[in-house]
């Protein structure tokens, strides 16, 4: 059978990836063609367009790119026809997913959605094109079955969150040899600093993130470079003497961090699953700051508090984060009660996403959809 997956940005990678390989276990005649990056290529899927051209943040970003994303979207549909998959598989991306949607269900095409829009967040009236366009959810948090099928009648498929896979998969990380490879100081505690992996987030967070290093010299502050970034791009900002990077081993790093100081995102969660105190981190540009403020309806922004139903990690939103607010965050995370309350929570948030299984239970409910 044949396989049309879209995924447009670096943690859709990661899932597609581990979602490619567990559609190969399942149907191993499978032809894969995809657009997302590295980790998908590798897996065994054709790259048609890696995520780093697709990436914009933010309101006025999107809208300064227009004509590029809507170059993508023609250029899409007609590599799908091109393709002909028995299935088309999207990876979140709602604002590209859910066009190319539209018109593939038009078409006739299969459609599958795994890991859905964030619409329990903002637009919940997305709903509709949802129901009309897409004929599987595949679903990775709890409270998102209750959100689908309780309040607006739509069935979906909870297959466990794809995380604990990616990190169950991955192999032990040998301190000290991390250390001397990347020329860390082996007697210092390692805050990591995950900025994110868009060059408009990344400049805003690290130069407040940075700002307290100064404070904490007993400790080590490693950047989590992102893999759509050069090296380059970070150079500016290595100029403390307890300042490090390491491009790619977001995982290797967080296995062995003891704190880290995290934009709000996928990257808080993968963060607690690592059993990692952390502060949450976000800043935008002032006008989508205050477009965003007004559609996002949610009482927390992290993953971690969202599922938990409360504050287990702090969450430091635009005018709070400053250097004085971030250094005292970071402070009662590093001893003491605090941290201790947080790692408890973290336990109760494993339990609460179920075991192993996503990408095998996602894959295998989309292989029976292509040959129904």
């Amino acid at each position: 059978m044949k396989y049309y997956i879209i995924a447009g940005e670096a943690s859709g990678d990661l899932h597609g990836s581990n979602l490619i390989k567990a559609l190969k276990k399942e149907d191993p005649s499978a032809q894969v063609r995809c657009w997302g990056g590295d980790l998908m290529q590798e897996a065994g899927a054709t790259l048609v367009k890696h995520y780093k051209e697709m990436a914009f943040m933010g309101f006025l970003e999107v809208l300064m790119n227009l004509h590029t994303i809507f170059r993508n979207i023609a250029f899409c549909k007609k590599d799908i026809q091109s393709f002909n998959p028995d299935s088309i598989v999207f990876i979140d991306y709602s604002g590209f997913n859910l066009r190319i949607a539209k018109w593939a269900k038009e078409k006739g095409y299969k459609t599958n959605y795994y890991i859905s829009p964030q619409i329990w967040a903002s637009r919940e009236g997305r709903i509709e094109k949802i129901k009309r366009d897409i004929d599987a959810m595949h679903v990775i948090l709890p409270f998102e079955k209750e959100f689908y099928e309780k309040k607006h009648h739509y069935p979906v498929n909870f297959v466990g969150h794809p995380l604990i896979d990616a990190i169950s998969n991955r192999p032990d990380v040998k301190e000290p040899v991390f250390r001397e490879t990347f020329e860390i100081d082996p007697h210092k505690p390692i805050i990591a600093l995950l900025p994110g992996s868009r060059k408009q987030e990344v400049q805003k967070m690290l130069s407040v993130m940075l700002s307290i290093t100064k404070d904490f010299n007993s400790y080590v502050f490693v950047i989590a470079g992102a893999p759509s970034l050069d090296t380059e791009f970070y150079q500016p900002f290595l100029k403390g003497n307890n300042v490090k990077l390491v491009k790619n081993q977001t995982y290797n790093l967080l296995s062995i961090s003891h704190a880290a100081l995290v934009t709000s995102g996928t990257a808080t969660l993968e963060t607690a699953l690592f059993g990692v105190p952390q502060v949450v981190c976000y800043k935008a540009n002032w006008v989508s700051y205050q477009i965003a403020k007004r559609i996002i309806t949610l009482e927390y922004i992290s993953l971690v508090n969202l599922i938990m139903k409360k504050e287990v990690v702090t969450e430091l939103i635009q005018n709070d984060l400053n250097t004085n607010r971030l250094k005292k965050e970071l402070l009662a995370i590093l001893a003491g009660t605090k941290r201790d309350e947080i790692l408890k929570d973290y336990k109760d948030l494993g339990q609460k996403l179920g075991g192993i299984g996503a990408s095998k239970n996602a894959a295998r409910s989309i292989v029976a959809m292509a040959n129904s």
